[in-house]
């Protein structure tokens, strides 16, 4: 019997010590000065292998998330480029006052801010931007160690002449020189570098063979165009899918439940040629449009491959931390929209995919989490002491407990529309100008193409008060 109870003990302890073994493992294997590489892909949906689609190809994205941690609830501040890259940067919230378009600016909305690049700089990182990180060319000034932006192949024109529309077939570059209707898509042959985005990894592979045997600590945000419009990317993505095998979301239509106000006429897509100016896109144009966003989104995982493999073959792979994350959504036709621009689920939730040194291998976490959340994770990271005004929340804790809910809400706003999503419900009401009635409640796990608008039946009054209250809450906490 004393034989029996001295095993149980022992065992006991032996469980016990396993346990805190596990608990510890983050903060056994973190480094007060890692490597950390973020990379920023525009207007990419959560809709990844590793996210369930088994339609899109993106293998070395699911390999990158199997060696670290998928965040299945992840969400950007406001869903247009300028504003939220401005609010990431600056772990600041959006308000009624700041970070609102894609014309926002850093150094006008927030000119005393500091930004966690800066302030990793300021504490010995060497800083690198590659292609689109601030929306802006230059904004965040003092940000950076070296700022780099891809050139148009054979041309002395710098990339911010042309913008984001990336054409390489001659047709296609006149038309935008001239400031006429452009193409919506381009399929060409050649390699991955005739795109600014395969410029981009080829420079980031560059300057990582350079810093091989630095021992200056590095922070390099890279910054991918695609899959944002045009659509346009080497033959062989595009032929990874069959346009006729494409099918069109159920939720294609706008649903008559949902206000109007809800409906944001933006005309990103409008501006091209063969797009109507208003009114519904015939199918095979939606399906052709579809498909030109599946290709962008392979060849941009074939990016990420590329500088995964760099950092392997240079053993630097193991000790540095790398974070992957979208500036927004997108919408691929649901509610009738072909833009970021909305409150609706598809352009407020994003990717994010985090490995490195502790983050257990192939977690997935429940836990919620926001993009201005980034920046005092960061400093946890490199052990840096957090600015007193930002508004985000380490997720550090999380890294270390994945199962742990710690946070389940999120807030988000575009224009006057004001979100919160919690526990797999939103409500989204609009507070300006606008009619009291004209909100949206969703309950995402009955619903979650949010085709039904809750707003108004008395069997979820109770979930449509306790949001709003939530939401009210912080709309008058909110700096």
């Amino acid at each position: 019997m004393r034989l029996l109870r001295f095993k149980f003990q022992t065992a006991k302890v032996i469980i016990l010590a396993l346990f805190c073994c596990k608990l510890n493992s983050f903060a056994q294997y973190k480094t007060a000065t890692p490597n950390i590489i973020l990379i920023i892909v525009d207007d990419l949906r959560p809709e990844l292998g590793v996210y369930g689609n088994n339609i899109i190809k993106t293998p070395h994205i699911d390999a990158l998330a199997q060696d670290g941690m998928i965040f299945k609830n992840a969400y950007c501040n406001v869903p247009v480029c300028g504003a939220s890259r401005a609010s990431m940067l600056t772990g600041l919230r959006p308000n009624n006052n700041r970070f609102l378009t894609f014309k926002t600016k850093i150094s006008e909305d927030a000119p005393k801010a500091t930004t966690f690049p800066k302030l990793l700089k300021s504490k010995g990182y060497n800083t690198f931007s590659y292609n689109k990180v601030a929306h802006h060319k230059y904004d965040a000034k003092g940000s950076w160690n070296q700022e780099w932006y891809p050139y148009l192949k054979n041309e002395t024109v710098k990339a911010s002449f042309i913008g984001w529309k990336d054409y390489q077939l001659q047709a296609n570059r006149i038309t935008l020189i001239n400031n006429k209707p452009t193409a919506v898509s381009e399929k060409v042959d050649g390699d991955d570098s005739i795109y600014f985005d395969g410029q981009t990894t080829q420079k980031v592979i560059s300057d990582l063979n350079e810093l091989q045997n630095s021992s200056t600590p590095f922070f390099m945000a890279v910054g991918y165009v695609k899959p944002h419009l045009p659509f346009n990317a080497p033959s062989k993505y595009w032929n990874l899918y069959l346009e006729n095998d494409i099918t069109l979301p159920v939720n294609h239509i706008f649903p008559e439940s949902v206000p109007k106000v809800a409906n944001h006429k933006w005309g990103e897509l409008r501006s091209y040629n063969k797009i109507p100016k208003e009114g519904p896109v015939d199918d095979g144009m939606a399906k052709h449009l579809i498909h030109g966003y599946y290709a962008c989104v392979s060849y941009i995982d074939a990016q990420i491959g590329k500088l995964v493999d760099t950092l392997k073959q240079l053993d630097m792979y193991d000790d540095t931390y790398i974070m992957l994350v979208s500036d927004h959504g997108w919408s691929l036709s649901e509610h009738g929209l072909w833009a970021k621009h909305s409150n609706f689920e598809k352009a407020l939730k994003i990717p994010f995919i985090i490995k490195g040194p502790g983050v257990e291998k192939g977690s997935i976490t429940e836990n919620y989490m926001e993009l201005i959340d980034l920046y005092p994770t960061v400093c946890d990271l490199t052990e840096i002491e957090k600015p007193q005004n930002i508004d985000g929340n380490s997720f550090l804790e999380t890294l270390n407990k994945p199962k742990k809910i710690s946070n389940s809400k999120n807030f988000s706003k575009w224009k006057s529309g004001e979100t919160v999503i919690n526990n797999n419900c939103t409500i989204n009401k609009w507070t300006y100008r606008y009619k009291a009635d004209d909100k949206m409640l969703f309950n995402h796990a009955n619903d979650p193409d949010e085709m039904s608008n809750l707003v108004g039946l008395k069997k979820h009054q109770s979930m449509s008060n306790s949001l709003e209250t939530l939401l009210n809450t912080h709309l008058k906490n909110r700096k």
